[in-house]
């Protein structure tokens, strides 16, 4: 059990958590939620012992073993697999010691040191590392790529592999997800329901929690409360204990009455119909959530563009790529005023590059693309966070855009929570959160009427996820939303696109279903297809797939049995070499027998699995 017991900490003169007491028994898997700022990572650095609490005691077995998830670590020449594997430490440091062993020709040292590799699974380490990378979304080239040679998102992913190959009792985890898209962050989480350890992981995405959390302690007002349940259970108790006040009913109410005016008076009205809908979505909620928005520090909204033209952008056999490669080969669609379109697609698949494409960062490979003569977009990536100018204020960002009053400033950027200290401090000293709320706030300013949006959720906090999906729903314009954040997709899309095959075509089913069909194959899955209906349609479909994957099967089968047959010989050595009193009385031979045995029987064991995770690579894509 993790124990707090009056706990406090301070920094200066700023207190941050007074007289905290809970626990959390072994084995829960645990969201800690809150603003920015409040202490959620400080209260990871006093569970890893980096600082010390000004009061009060943190108690937890002391043969707990813990993990946690590193989100900076320098780069490294090691290869992706390798680097992977180092997490497990205590398999690396059996590996040095059997090395310096076999220097030194210590026989009776290498009996117990292989028995001790088996033990921790050191036979399995490159099998058991390449799933993770593989449901991380890295290809079987990427294990060999050195770890520096990746991106910044794409390092965040190895730390976060290296820390799940890491052996735990705990794990801490600091928004896994922020780097990984919709099917990897499925992945994920299936990984974390399996895990049997104990887990604490910070998160803003909503979904995620939901699906891999038991309780919530929540982090506000220099203190901890512990909740059981998941997050939805969480945020429903926490607002009904809000509604009590009174401030915030009546502010809940009239945003009530102005949404229900709109519902009323256009409901009939067929061009109205996606706004109508979008906000009895928000009705629908609005009994649990508003008055937990209604303490939001965010009050924003996208103007309405200048002009609105039909189609807004049309698309014919479209091809998008890099260089001489196309990696869509065919997107013929139109995109209208009031179009929600959210983009789907395994990593690669090319949703990114479609959204380059259209905010004009990259040059169509053929086929048509038109915009209307008036059409002004807005692109927002994860890559304009870095081209902030470091030295530059908000105020002076802004103001590069246009010339406004000293009140209209500090009242927009009052409105993205931007207040105080805030607006006069640089760019450089930001989080990744407020970097994005800058960027977001700065592209409302130009008032487009075409939003291409890729992850624009990542480092957000909950209010801020909330407030931008509020303001997407009242959107006049049309956006494309590429987002890990289930939450926001199911608020805001009303229509779904999929990319996949080098096409983009629609995608006729929910959110929760494209779901569902990755968490039951983890590969790309397939839109229902109407010419397959009937259920004899549907055996017929299943027996094809099943006579074109025998073979794959029938090699998995055999691979399986041998791997048995090579694990049982070699356990069985392994006990003979860790038995001292036979190792006493056998003869060199003997043991320079057995220990060559063993090897064979390890390297053989070794490539068996690496041929089973190819025929499993390959039944997963069939």
């Amino acid at each position: 059990m993790l124990e707090f017991k009056g706990v406090g900490l301070s920094f200066g003169n700023r207190l941050l958590l007074q007289d905290v007491d809970f626990s959390i028994h072994a084995g829960h898997k645990v969201g800690v939620v809150g603003r920015n700022g409040v202490g959620k990572t400080t209260l990871f650095d006093l569970i890893l012992r980096r600082r010390e609490p000004s009061a009060g005691r943190i108690l937890q077995p002391k043969n707990w073993r813990v993990a946690w998830l590193d989100q900076h670590i320098e780069p490294s020449d090691r290869r992706a697999l390798d680097f992977a594997i180092d997490g497990d430490r205590r398999l690396r440091s059996i590996e040095k010691r059997i090395k310096a062993a076999e220097r030194q020709a210590d026989n009776s040292e290498l009996g117990g040191l292989y028995a001790d590799f088996e033990d921790v699974g050191g036979y399995r380490a490159d099998a058991r590392a390449g799933t993770i990378l593989s449901g991380l979304g890295f290809s079987r080239e990427d294990f060999e790529k050195p770890h520096r040679e990746f991106s910044g998102g794409w390092r965040i992913r190895l730390n976060l592999a290296r820390t799940l190959m890491t052996p735990s009792d705990l794990l801490l985890l600091d928004e896994p997800t922020n780097h990984l898209d919709f099917e990897t962050t499925v992945w994920l989480e299936k990984w974390i329901r399996d895990y049997e350890g104990t887990l604490l992981t910070i998160s803003h995405d909503r979904e995620f929690l939901n699906r891999v959390v038991q309780d919530i302690v929540h982090i506000e007002h220099e203190t901890i409360l512990h909740y059981r349940g998941d997050f939805d259970s969480f945020e429903r108790e926490r607002a009904n204990a809000l509604t009590v006040q009174q401030a915030q009913f009546e502010k809940q109410e009239m945003e009530r009455q102005r949404l229900q005016r709109f519902v009323d008076r256009f409901r009939y009205k067929s061009t109205k119909a996606k706004q109508v809908q979008s906000r009895v979505k928000v009705l629908a909620k609005m009994s649990a959530l508003a008055p937990l928005r209604a303490q939001s520090p965010y009050t924003f909204e996208f103007k309405a563009p200048r002009r609105l033209e039909q189609p807004m952008v049309a698309m014919d056999n479209l091809r998008v790529g890099y260089s001489d490669k196309d990696v869509i080969k065919e997107c013929s669609h139109s995109i209208y005023p009031g179009d929600r379109i959210g983009i789907l697609g395994l990593n690669g698949s090319g949703k990114s590059t479609l959204l380059k494409t259209l905010a004009g960062e990259l040059d169509p490979h053929g086929g048509s693309l038109q915009f209307a003569r008036h059409c002004e977009v807005g692109y927002f990536s994860q890559h304009q966070l870095e081209v902030l100018d470091a030295e530059r204020t908000v105020v002076q960002h802004l103001e590069a855009i246009e010339s406004l009053s000293t009140r209209t400033v500090y009242d927009y950027l009052g409105s993205w929570g931007f207040r105080g200290h805030d607006i006069e401090r640089a760019v450089g000293e930001f989080s990744g959160g407020e970097k994005a709320r800058l960027v977001l706030a700065l592209l409302c300013r130009r008032r487009p009427s075409l939003l291409l949006l890729d992850e624009p959720t990542n480092h957000l906090d909950l209010e801020m996820r909330d407030a931008l999906a509020a303001a997407l729903q009242e959107f006049q314009g049309a956006f494309l939303l590429v987002a890990h954040d289930r939450q926001v997709l199911q608020q805001c899309v009303d229509e779904l696109w999929m990319v996949k095959d080098g096409r983009v075509s629609r995608f006729l089913e929910s959110i929760d279903a494209y779901s569902e069909m990755l968490e039951r194959s983890q590969v790309e899955p397939e839109p229902k297809s109407r010419d397959v209906t009937s259920r004899r349609g549907r055996r017929q479909s299943r027996a094809k797939q099943r006579a074109d994957t025998a073979a794959l099967r029938s090699a998995r089968r055999e691979l399986q049995r041998r791997l048995e047959e090579l694990h049982s010989e070699k356990h069985a050595l392994s006990l003979k070499l860790a038995d001292k009193d036979l190792l006493a009385s056998a003869t060199g031979a003997e043991l320079q027998e057995w220990l060559q045995r063993h090897g064979e029987l390890a390297r053989a064991e070794s490539e068996l699995e690496t041929q089973w995770l190819e025929v499993e690579d390959a039944l997963s894509e069939s």
